[in-house]
């Protein structure tokens, strides 16, 4: 389900003025790949907030020296970071629950020879026997 941020809002001027560019400017990253704002049925480009702050995170990258080849790398790399950080989460909670699990399984397992082990200390052991040497 969509969410607020991810709902087209602006036209391109709009989204262009909010991030201080020309529209021009945001076709251009449209047909770099770097944006992908929605379409309306007449085709024309609506951005979401989403879209808006990624704008904005293209533009710092850029004051900040990177090309937009650069750009695209670096956006790629945090996209990939988002994902393995969302499977990481994912991990940590199958292992939190496969814990839990093995946490239960213990205590019933313990429960169930409550009545059947009795603890012997070593000076309640009784020897059996010497053992013989073989030669």
């Amino acid at each position: 389900m969509p969410t607020d941020d991810d709902r087209a809002l602006f036209m391109i001027s709009v989204a262009a003025e909010l991030a201080g560019v020309h529209p021009q400017t945001l076709r251009m990253y449209e047909r770099r790949g770097l944006l992908r704002p929605q379409r309306t049925a007449k085709n024309t480009r609506r951005y979401s907030p989403r879209d808006v702050e990624r704008l904005q995170r293209i533009l710092r990258l850029t004051e900040l020296g990177l090309n937009l080849a650069g750009v695209e790398r670096v956006l790629a790399m945090e996209e990939q970071m988002s994902a393995m950080a969302a499977e990481l989460e994912r991990l940590h909670a199958r292992l939190d629950a496969a814990a839990e699990l093995m946490r239960r399984e213990v205590e019933r397992v313990e429960r169930s020879h409550r009545f059947e082990l009795v603890p012997v200390g070593r000076t309640q052991m009784i020897p059996l026997g010497r053992r013989r040497r073989r030669a």
